[in-house]
């Protein structure tokens, strides 16, 4: 994926916040398939889904991330409530307001998607 749509869908300023808020990865119980795919690259296509209304099965392949692992990771996030806390840290950090915009426009839609 190209550098500047990732950077313009997850700024820096968005990534710093959010990073440390995601749950480690676990790895399955029964072990076996492939490596973690970068928080990073997982958070920003899962972003594109959540901000662009397409649905999981169309996220284009220059994300580097299956439909698959967006939604499953999309699923484990909204399980460990990284939406609420997210919108609790954009609410106490977030100085710039184009990000607090961005943030709460992120959280609205995984919040959508999530009840559904």
């Amino acid at each position: 994926m190209r550098v500047g749509l990732a950077r313009r869908l997850v700024p820096d300023g968005l990534w710093n916040l959010v990073e440390p808020l995601l749950p480690p990865f676990a790895p399955r119980p029964q072990g076996g398939g492939s490596a973690p795919l970068d928080d990073r690259a997982v958070f920003t296509a899962v972003v594109y889904v959540l901000t662009s209304g397409c649905a999981w099965r169309s996220l284009p392949p220059e994300f580097g991330v299956s439909p698959a692992t967006a939604h499953r990771r999309f699923y484990t996030w909204t399980r460990a409530g990284l939406w609420r806390r997210l919108l609790q840290e954009a609410a106490a950090r977030l100085s710039s307001q184009s990000e607090a915009d961005w943030a709460s426009a992120i959280i609205d839609a995984a919040a959508d998607r999530a009840g559904r």
